[in-house]
């Protein structure tokens, strides 16, 4: 959320940004909006005013014996409470129109975030290690799953519906041994590790920008006003929610959770294997710090290095894209989409985001902490994936598999893998290393 104060100023570069995020909202009535309120406090803060003085003449007046006056003094309160009532219910609903155009306005973007209409214009900033050109007939994800017995699609669907899967055996295995990596990797960096809610209430949810914008992709739990999180930047950022913080050093969390996604409007996308589904693992990491351009863009390049790093061990090829204005959530100031090789894609995928939001979320979710001066202000955030599973198993077995079916595991990953340097599918050839 903005500082209506700026948007006053700033009315027409807004709803410029707005359109190039491909947003359906009118700045315009918002500013009307918040001038009709603005009109009826003019109306309404006099008439409050007059009114207490006179309750207070009454007294006296009363006191004095001045009866008759006294009368007339109580009439007229009478005639302004019933004026009062008619603007303040008025009032109430221009704050609300107000409150609901402003949870619907853009974030500002960076400079250097370039200007495009979807994903097709994002800009590759680099590109780490080469695609993986097989010698040999490409087996995809599901097929090497299969082979391994470590992925179940059919009987998830069965179980639960489209976009639902079952991992087994050695698929589990590895779905937690890349969760553990990446959580040791960023608790190594000084990150605080937290077990968060899977449920939160709308003020969480609306307080880091999810809502209103995003709500139909949520998944409500009927009767109880609560909605299962698509990410723990939701009751991370929330832990803080008004409280007035020290960020004398940046505040780093991250956890690693389930997550739940509806993926509406995806329909006919993505719809082989495990690219996009609606139950997923995820360790974030977010960052909490001081009101500073400077400061949020160092913490920007560090956390999206910290996902290059993850990639690195996992031996994965890759690219970092500078993500455009129409790519881009509302929230969002500045973004990096950083996409694995996946070889039966032919082409790099998304699997991480990094994004630097400015005061965006503690606006709305009121967490501050006190300048060099003393003065209240908003924290900024940013927050990335430092990696997503099962989406994440994609690159990783088709990356490494052998012309056998076998899957050579890196050797970052073998600690949560008990040693095992090869998976070997059951009843497979044996190449002299321990096998699972």
């Amino acid at each position: 959320m903005l500082d209506i104060k700026w948007i006053r100023e700033n009315g027409e570069r807004l709803q410029a940004i707005a359109d190039q995020k491909g947003m359906e909202v009118s700045i315009k009535e918002l500013l009307e909006q918040d001038e009709h309120k603005r009109a009826l406090l003019l109306q309404i803060e006099p008439l409050r005013q007059a009114r207490n003085k006179l309750s207070q003449d009454i007294n006296l007046l009363m006191q004095t014996g001045k009866l008759e006056e006294a009368e007339q003094g109580k009439q007229t309160v009478k005639e302004w409470n019933g004026e009062l009532a008619g603007l303040e219910k008025k009032l109430a609903a221009a704050e609300q129109a107000c409150k609901r155009l402003l949870h619907q306005a853009p974030n500002i973007v960076s400079p250097d975030t370039p200007v495009g209409r979807s994903d097709a214009d994002n800009v590759e900033i680099r590109r780490v290690g080469y695609p993986v050109r097989l010698d040999f007939k490409l087996r995809d994800h599901v097929a090497l799953g299969e082979l391994h017995d470590m992925i179940d699609i059919p009987r998830g669907v069965k179980t639960a519906g489209s976009r639902n899967y079952y991992l087994k055996g050695a698929g589990v295995l590895l779905h937690r041994a890349v969760q553990q990596l990446a959580l040791d990797l960023l608790i190594r960096k000084g990150f605080q590790p937290l077990e968060v809610p899977l449920m939160a209430r709308a003020e969480a949810l609306t307080g880091t920008g999810f809502f209103p914008l995003g709500e139909d992709q949520v998944y409500a739990i009927p009767d109880e006003e609560r909605w299962l999180v698509g990410t723990s930047e939701v009751p991370l950022v929330s832990y803080y929610s008004n409280e007035i913080v020290d960020v004398a050093e940046p505040i780093k969390l991250a956890a690693a959770s389930t997550c739940f996604r509806s993926e509406v409007g995806s329909a006919g996308k993505d719809v082989h294997g495990l690219y996009r589904v609606h139950q997923f693992s995820k360790v974030e990491q977010v960052i909490l710090c001081e009101a500073s351009l400077e400061r949020s863009e160092e913490l920007l390049q560090e956390i999206t290095g910290n996902a290059e790093e993850l990639l690195q061990l996992l031996k994965l090829p890759y690219r970092v894209m500078s993500v455009c204005t129409g790519d881009m959530s509302q929230k969002t100031y500045k973004q990096y989409d950083i996409e694995s090789w996946m070889p039966s894609r032919d082409s790099y995928g998304e699997t991480h985001s990094s994004s630097s939001l400015l005061d965006f979320q503690t606006r709305r979710s009121n967490i501050r902490y006190r300048d060099a001066q003393g003065k209240p202000r908003y924290c900024y955030t940013l927050n990335n994936t430092a990696v997503a599973s099962p989406r994440i198993l994609i690159p990783l077995l088709e990356n490494h598999q052998e012309e056998d079916g076998s899957i050579w595991l890196p050797p970052a990953l073998r600690p949560y893998m008990n040693g095992v340097e090869r998976l070997v599918p059951p009843g497979g050839p044996v190449h002299n290393e321990a096998s699972v």
